[in-house]
């Protein structure tokens, strides 16, 4: 019997998913376990495999389809089985509300843009059409499209792209309307669109506040040093790595920091899942290291250095991305801002943002001293943490900054 190829679920906030490249052809054997076809979402590229041995019978979602969690995709079964088409009830496999994916008949209903064409009207047109047209810089207003309803299609892109070149009409002087379009346009999409919706979730939704501190680094940048003085240049500790385990540290200490917000209910987890924030060139992601408060700085620095890599490289898996239970955003490395105001990673309460180390004046004993002070930020959900348990929290992790040796061996 024929199996359904589903658009799986990849992150707790993902409801639709686009079709990449499939890895097979209609016909092709295929095994257990082997992949089909590659799936993406905002922030990451997966790979959907078959569950059984069998062929790939058909194709139902074309590459560039964007379809809800559970839209059909495909269908594998045995040979004999070639030329069986999807069942009507495979919509039903879409969450309630949301329209799944028709067969290859009803390519109808597959996801369209809709873009401006030149005199105000709308063009219809594929994900992966118009993503060509850009990057070739086509017109797609004078692109003519077979697809239903007179879409157009990445096959009516490569058409325009194989036509001989018209010849070059006579120079006239540029129109009040060219000579405006003097930008690039980009499109606000993918993971830059995923990025903004989450964080104008979170400003809308959290009771946001933010408390500042300066910390003493002085005694952190000297373990770091003795850390890293026996280990290879690949494996050194970096201040992220110290002070992700100085949060798991002081998040056992202060459970109530711990917690998620989900529906009407506060979720104070047993485990501590540090979220740590690492900047890509389309965007933010959050990698996760779970277990942080049972590991060492040493395992610690593995883990980030392996995430960060897997995250830079477009490989991660759900499970590196999710479940976060706080979160840590250090941009002291740009070495221009001391304090900000990090935006809370829902559902969590709270998040520690990290300012540049300057070195500064301060008072010791009476004297003043020359002294590296980090600008700490720690924003939190004031309808889960009040002010006064986030002020003894940032103390906490104040005292270990300043005697990280309680706080990280």
């Amino acid at each position: 019997m024929a199996v359904e190829i589903t658009m799986p679920k990849m992150g707790l906030t993902m409801t639709t998913g686009i079709v990449g490249e499939w890895l097979k052809k209609v016909g092709d054997p295929v095994a257990k376990g082997e992949t089909l076809v590659e799936v993406t979402t905002e922030k990451i590229v997966n790979s959907v495999e078959s569950p059984i041995d069998g062929v790939l019978l058909q194709i139902v979602a074309e590459e560039g389809d964007e379809l809800p969690i559970g839209g059909l995709m495909g269908l594998v079964g045995d040979a004999s089985e070639m030329g069986v088409s999807a069942p009507a009830e495979a919509k039903a496999a879409a969450p309630a509300g949301i329209q799944a994916a028709a067969p290859a008949e009803a390519k109808a209903t597959a996801p369209v843009l809709k873009e401006e064409g030149a005199a105000g009207g709308k063009i219809k047109i594929t994900p992966v059409a118009a993503k060509m047209a850009r990057e070739k810089g086509i017109d797609v207003a004078s692109v003519e499209g077979t697809g239903p309803n007179g879409r157009i299609t990445k096959e009516d892109i490569e058409r325009v792209l194989a036509a001989p070149a018209q010849q070059a009409a006579p120079a006239t002087a540029p129109t009040a309307a060219s000579a405006e379009a003097q930008y690039e346009a980009v499109p606000y999409d993918g993971m830059r669109r995923a990025v903004g919706e989450n964080m104008k979730k979170s400003w809308n939704q959290v009771a946001r506040v933010t408390h500042h501190v300066r910390a003493d680094a002085s005694e952190l940048l000297a373990l770091r040093k003795k850390i890293n003085e026996d280990i290879d240049p690949d494996g050194k500790v970096t201040v992220t790595d110290m002070l992700l385990k100085i949060a798991a540290s002081a998040l056992r200490l202060h459970p109530e920091f711990n917690v998620t917000k989900e529906g009407d209910e506060i979720r104070r987890h047993k485990e501590i899942r540090l979220g740590f924030a690492v900047a890509l060139d389309n965007g933010l992601i959050v990698p996760v290291v779970r277990n942080a408060d049972r590991l060492s700085v040493l395992e610690i620095a593995r883990e980030t250095k392996r995430l960060a890599g897997l995250a830079k490289a477009n490989k991660l898996g759900v499970k590196d991305f999710t479940g976060s239970t706080f979160t840590l955003t250090n941009i002291g490395a740009y070495r221009s801002v001391d304090f900000f105001t990090p935006i809370v990673n829902l559902p969590e309460a709270g998040i520690l943002g990290v300012g540049r180390t300057v070195e500064m004046p301060v008072a010791v004993d009476g004297n003043v001293v020359i002294r590296p002070m980090m600008g700490l930020s720690l924003s939190f959900d004031h309808v889960v943490i009040d002010g006064a348990p986030a002020a003894v929290f940032l103390a906490t992790l104040l005292k270990l900054i300043e005697n990280p040796v309680k706080g990280i061996l």
